[in-house]
């Protein structure tokens, strides 16, 4: 059963472009998101371990993400690429976080949601990522991650029906899909996964 919704807005063309034309720019940044992906997991585990419903989940989705990191720190090795020396604050996640409820109830509830969301609009650009490649390793790593990420999506929806009502959650992740999109037409294009 799909538990997410549709995006309510589409990734650009010329957004596909940028990633394309500087390719090891967009790996580096894509480390930098799948280690970010699993430390956000694992700080649901650590602000909420009385929520044992979902402990284990999160800590398999922690795991995963993290596999993840390693698939495409062992691609940037191939290719001569380095991590960058820093990470970045993403404007996009911060952006989205602002939007955030402050009561922790509804706060705990709008994260797992914005988790959901990332996590689809993650899979909506490995997928153009995957179509855009030319044929070989590269092109089937992007596809199995498209696949991946776009489980993680309906992961957080789930785990937000444990503890809240479901006509509450599916209004609430509409009002921040429409959200995301507006805050997504408003960064820049550049070769990165937001």
């Amino acid at each position: 059963m799909k538990f997410s919704i549709e995006l309510e807005s589409k990734s650009s063309q010329e957004w596909v472009d940028a990633v394309m034309n500087d390719f090891d720019t967009f790996l580096q940044d894509h480390a930098d998101c799948e280690r970010k992906a699993s430390a956000m997991a694992m700080s649901f585990v650590a602000k909420f371990p009385d929520r044992v419903e979902i402990i284990p989940e999160l800590i398999e989705t922690a795991v995963e993400e993290l596999e993840h990191f390693q698939q495409v720190y062992e691609i940037m090795e191939k290719r001569g690429v380095r991590l960058p020396t820093k990470m970045g604050q993403d404007m996009y996640v911060k952006e989205l976080v602002d939007n955030c409820r402050s009561d922790v109830e509804n706060r705990f509830m709008d994260r797992l949601l914005l988790a959901s969301i990332v996590e689809c609009r993650g899979a909506e650009r490995f997928r153009l990522v995957y179509e855009n490649l030319p044929e070989g390793d590269l092109k089937k790593f992007y596809h199995n991650l498209w696949a991946s990420e776009a489980k993680h999506g309906n992961i957080f929806v789930k785990m937000a029906l444990n503890y809240f009502d479901e006509d509450d959650v599916y209004n609430r992740l509409k009002e921040l899909n429409k959200i995301e999109a507006e805050i997504l037409s408003k960064q820049p294009i550049k070769a990165a996964l937001h």
